[in-house]
Formats: structure tokens, sequence, C-alpha cells
């Protein structure tokens, strides 16, 4: 079996938040999704999978973060410096928060990073193919 990764996050509105993740370019996996949970594919290892709140009280008893903290913050590659502006903007336009974080120009590697409807942090960036060869 492959290794892959399972991002689980807490949801307020299950529609909403899967409408925000297919928009950013993720598509819904239905063997994986019900009324309570929908499995948000980005690549063949990365998966989110998007709870209810009473689907994650389900797994745990710990509390759930107030929307304006951050408990991790999650980091996806893009292809370009342009790919990383578009979901910025897409996020903003589809009910998430864009530039939630000060964006970062290190010439070889840009970044800025959103929250998802219910303030999970993503930072999106892209890293020059040229500045990673060893």
């Amino acid at each position: 079996m492959s290794k892959s990764i399972f991002v689980n996050l807490p949801v307020i509105d299950l529609q909403k938040s899967k409408t925000f993740y297919e928009v950013l370019g993720f598509q819904n996996n239905p063997q994986f999704s019900d009324e309570t949970a929908a499995c948000m594919v980005w690549s063949d290892a990365i998966y989110v999978m998007l709870l209810t709140h009473e689907k994650w009280r389900t797994f745990t008893e710990r509390p759930i973060p107030p929307t304006n903290s951050s408990e991790v913050m999650l980091a996806l590659t893009c292809e370009n410096r342009e790919n990383v502006d578009n979901l910025n903007r897409l996020a903003n336009e589809n009910g998430g928060t864009s530039d939630i974080n000060r964006s970062q120009d290190h010439g070889f590697m840009y970044s800025r990073a959103i929250g998802d409807p219910d303030g999970h942090v993503w930072e999106l960036f892209w890293m020059d193919p040229a500045a990673i060869q060893s």
C-alpha cells in the first residue's frame, strides 16, 4: 500500500465547505462521502476529510478550535506563482479568507495563506524547481 495522508477537518456547513474545496481544484470521492463527511482529493496521496461537528465528535472528545485560531497550517504546492494568486482569489470569492498571513516572496519561493470557511489555514506556495536541485 502506498503512503498517503488524510487530513480530517471539522466543518460547520458540509456543503459549503465541499463547494469551497471543489472550486480550489479538489475532487470529491463519493465512495467515502455521505451526509456527515466529504472526502476531497488533492492528489494520489493527499485527501481532506471534511467532517460535520457531529461526525468529528465520534473520533475525539477534544474541543474543536475556534475559527480564529490556528492549530496547524497545511501547505500545498502549486505549479507556478499565478496558480498561487488564482487560488488565493478563488478562496476569497467562495467563502474563504485570502491572505490571512503576510504573503512571502523570496524570489525562488512565493506563498500566500488562505483560510477555508471554517478558518482552517492553507499555505499555497510555489518553489522554483531550479532552487531545489542539488
